[in-house]
């Protein structure tokens, strides 16, 4: 059974007490939970900040302000391209003009937005459509998540992940809007998200097309640390259970329902646990003999997983050769 409502906001101290700044109410569709709003209000009155990952389609304008209410300053609405891709993605027709006058709501009644977006075999060549809908619609962030093999991502990731270059094309157009935004004088921020691969790849192209950015942004990319999964992020499923990530639910650390979130996420006696919070991680394969592994910390463990069977594997969505990833190694020494 579901956290009920008040096991819901006992989460909400445990997290409190541990000094967790942020904690994002996804699903699924958070918003076909009854409490939610009740337990977000909850949340909030504990100090932590609050955010809404959702579909859309119920953010009326009346719902904005409720959830605006309750606490939060930021939602971030999934579309996956252009109408009928969209709809036959999400498998509902209509979704996407519903996902878009949820958007539109938000943002007139001052809530945050952030756009996002799943690369997949299915949508990739749509991307310039996202990013003209982000400039279109005064959308402030605009985030490119790279497919997580969990989940329903796991049983499409064998004809539905990008190839190499292909991503490699993707992540080209990111910086290009990127510094279109900037250039015609817009604040949107453009993240990619889940494929910490773009951090070496950012520093490469930098290097060879604005070489006075590299320093600063290799500073940024080493304070940023690449993946944090069982470091800085952790996911709490509807039962319960403690997750590295919200992509690694075949690995469960603990239940907050039996023990306090704390005491699971700073338990190194668990074996895993120690190996996440290791630096380096102790890796396997391509990832184990990187020469950029800080910048990157090894990719997604889900990721890695689901495609290897083992967490400790390379994450095959790495796109970098090894002589870029050698060229970059200089770059970062260098600056």
């Amino acid at each position: 059974m579901e956290l009920t409502t008040s096991e819901a906001k006992g989460v909400a101290d445990q997290l409190a007490d541990y000094g967790v700044p942020v904690v994002l109410f996804s699903g699924g569709e958070p918003l076909v939970r009854e409490d939610l709003l009740e337990v977000a209000s909850y949340a909030k009155s504990k100090g932590l900040r609050l955010g809404l990952s959702t579909n859309g389609t119920l953010l009326t304008r009346i719902k904005v302000r409720e959830v605006m209410s309750a606490g939060f300053s930021y939602a971030g609405i999934s579309i996956d391209g252009p109408e009928a891709i969209n709809d036959k993605f999400r498998g509902a027709k209509g979704a996407y003009q519903d996902a878009l006058t949820g958007i539109r709501n938000a943002l007139a009644e001052g809530l945050r937005v952030s756009l996002r977006f799943t690369l997949t075999r299915y949508n990739h060549q749509y991307l310039d459509e996202i990013f003209e809908l982000v400039e279109r619609e005064g959308i402030p962030r605009v985030c490119i998540y790279h497919l997580g093999y969990s989940g329903r991502g796991e049983k499409i990731s064998d004809r539905a992940s990008l190839t190499s270059d292909e991503t490699r094309v993707a992540m080209e157009r990111c910086m290009e809007w990127s510094d279109r935004f900037v250039q015609k004088g817009l604040d949107v921020e453009v993240l990619t998200v889940n494929n910490h691969a773009d951090s070496p790849y950012l520093l490469m192209r930098l290097a060879e097309q604005r070489p006075d950015k590299v320093e600063e942004a290799a500073r940024l990319l080493a304070l940023n640390g690449g993946n944090s999964s069982g470091v800085g992020i952790s996911s709490i499923a509807p039962l319960g259970t403690v997750h590295p990530d919200q992509f690694s639910h075949a690995l469960t650390l603990g239940n907050v329902r039996t023990r306090p979130f704390g005491d699971i996420w700073e338990d190194t006696t668990n074996p895993k646990m120690f190996c996440l919070k290791a630096t380096p991680r102790a890796l396997l394969g391509r990832c184990g003999r990187c020469p950029v592994l800080p910048l990157c910390n090894g990719n997604s463990r889900a990721r890695a997983f689901a495609a290897t069977g083992s967490y400790w594997e390379s994450d095959p969505a790495c796109y970098l050769t090894a002589n870029e990833l050698d060229r970059v190694a200089e770059i970062t020494v260098a600056s």
